[in-house]
């Protein structure tokens, strides 16, 4: 190949590589958040990427007139598959297909990579990892609703959270959907006034935004142009007027309608059962929040971070919720003859993990091998015997790999590595049944020790 046609390295916009601390970060919260899912009582499950279109349904796209504008789908001989652009539609499928073989309530979690074909940046991506866990059966629906909120409180304190620093918001569908209702908002229009309202909080649009949602249409600052719900002026307005009460008790004197105090009560006792453990006070209603998604019935609940986000350039974003999720009545009886409700929450793993790498509060653990130097090509045996016995013994080890660098070399590239320990071993170290250990991280001239061989793995646990 000539110079003119060597290949440029790079990424399409929205994927990203991750290492060194950043995936040791990753790790650390993935196991910090499947702990907790344990904890909690759900059961692993791994769906395949694809799916069949039809069988997942599209929730995503904002426009009517290419349903399938958010998501891969591909042709797959006479069927269209896509690539699952979240994990509750996976799981409706699952529980439809096997709902004979699972238990009446199923506790499931799942972390697994979903892919969205959106506009990337500020912590979004177009391939990104969630975690999720879903309660599916005929449950008390506070219990399940509240369960859920004190595993986002447990599983982000295990992530490294301080509790001042995530708040989790809690609505119900209802209300809003009972004040929809109540205004005769026309069912064409019901999914783009949810969607107006979920903005609200987005930035650039704040309450104007959304009214201009709510009617005609909205101009953003780059002069682009989105089709409103073309309510009326009333319409609107009281739509608004909701928007801006903060109290539950205050919104239950204001909503009559059936409906909306259905979801109320709802929240209410959502708040009883919170009552029972040690995470109410994390918990607060948000009435704004309504969840896009259309297969949300219910309960709604999104977390948010509580300290500020800066992207690549140092400028002030919105990362937006980092676990959100709700209740379900219909996903899984889209299939026929199954009729079974659910409840969930999905943590973006991707994008708390955009967040915490800006904070120094986390640490986390790199456990860097043992290089075992290479002094002599004759003595290359004892050398991987090293190795062996500090694996044996639970430390991570390797040999160096050239046998034509010299010790200088070898140290250097251990230090571009940050390695911690080298362990030495030439000709007198052998004859003496001897080992130096060099401290890669110790003062200069004081960070070479040599010890009897018998003595290396209780020095070397010293040092890690």
């Amino acid at each position: 190949m000539n110079k003119e046609n060597k290949l440029v390295p790079g990424l399409p916009s929205g994927f990203e590589d991750r290492w060194d601390k950043k995936l040791l970060l990753k790790k650390k919260l993935l196991k910090a958040i499947e702990n907790n899912f344990i904890k909690f009582g759900a059961d692993a499950l791994e769906t395949p990427s694809f799916e069949i279109s039809e069988n997942i349904g599209s929730f995503l796209a904002e426009d009517d007139s290419n349903p399938m504008s958010d998501i891969f789908s591909f042709q797959d001989g006479e069927k269209s598959i896509t690539l699952r652009y979240d994990l509750s539609s996976p799981l409706a499928r699952f529980v439809a297909q096997n709902n004979q073989e699972l238990p009446s309530i199923y506790k499931r979690y799942a972390i697994q990579n979903v892919f969205r074909n959106e506009k990337a940046g500020n912590g979004r991506y177009r391939e990104f990892m969630q975690a999720d866990f879903d309660i599916v059966g005929n449950v008390n629906p506070a219990q399940a609703n509240a369960e859920l909120c004190n595993l986002i409180s447990s599983t982000l304190s295990d992530c490294g959270l301080n509790k001042d620093q995530f708040t989790i918001n809690v609505s119900n569908r209802k209300i809003v959907q009972g004040l929809i209702n109540e205004l005769k908002i026309s069912e064409e229009k019901q999914i783009k006034v949810i969607r107006a309202i979920d903005k609200l909080d987005k930035p650039g649009f704040g309450l104007k935004g959304v009214e201009d949602l709510l009617k005609k249409e909205r101009k953003d600052q780059s002069g682009a142009i989105t089709k409103g719900a073309d309510l009326s002026g009333d319409q609107a307005q009281q739509i608004l007027n909701f928007l801006k009460i903060k109290d539950l008790k205050k919104l239950k004197e204001t909503l009559k309608n059936p409906l909306s105090q259905e979801g109320i009560k709802e929240l209410e006792d959502v708040f009883e059962v919170l009552g029972y453990g040690s995470n109410l006070n994390q918990v607060k209603t948000n009435f704004t929040i309504v969840r896009g998604l259309a297969y949300y019935s219910d309960f709604i609940v999104e977390t948010n971070l509580n300290f500020k986000v800066t992207n690549n350039k140092g400028k002030e974003v919105d990362i937006g919720s980092i676990c959100s999720g709700g209740a379900y009545a219909k996903l899984i009886s889209r299939f026929r003859g199954v009729d079974i409700p659910g409840t969930g929450i999905s943590f973006g793993v991707d994008r708390l993990l955009f967040a915490l790498m800006q904070l120094d509060q986390i640490k986390v653990e790199d456990q860097k091998p043992v290089l075992v130097c290479v002094m002599d090509q004759k003595y290359l045996k004892n050398y991987y015997e090293l190795a062996d016995l500090l694996r044996d013994n639970n430390i991570n080890a390797e040999v160096f790999l050239n046998t034509k660098k010299n010790l200088g070399k070898q140290l250097d590239l251990a230090n571009k590595r940050q390695l911690t320990i080298a362990v030495i071993c030439g000709e007198n170290e052998f004859n003496d049944n001897t080992v130096t250990i060099k401290n890669l991280k110790g003062v200069k001239g004081e960070n070479n020790q040599t010890i009897p061989k018998a003595d290396l793995i209780n020095e070397i646990k010293k040092l890690i």
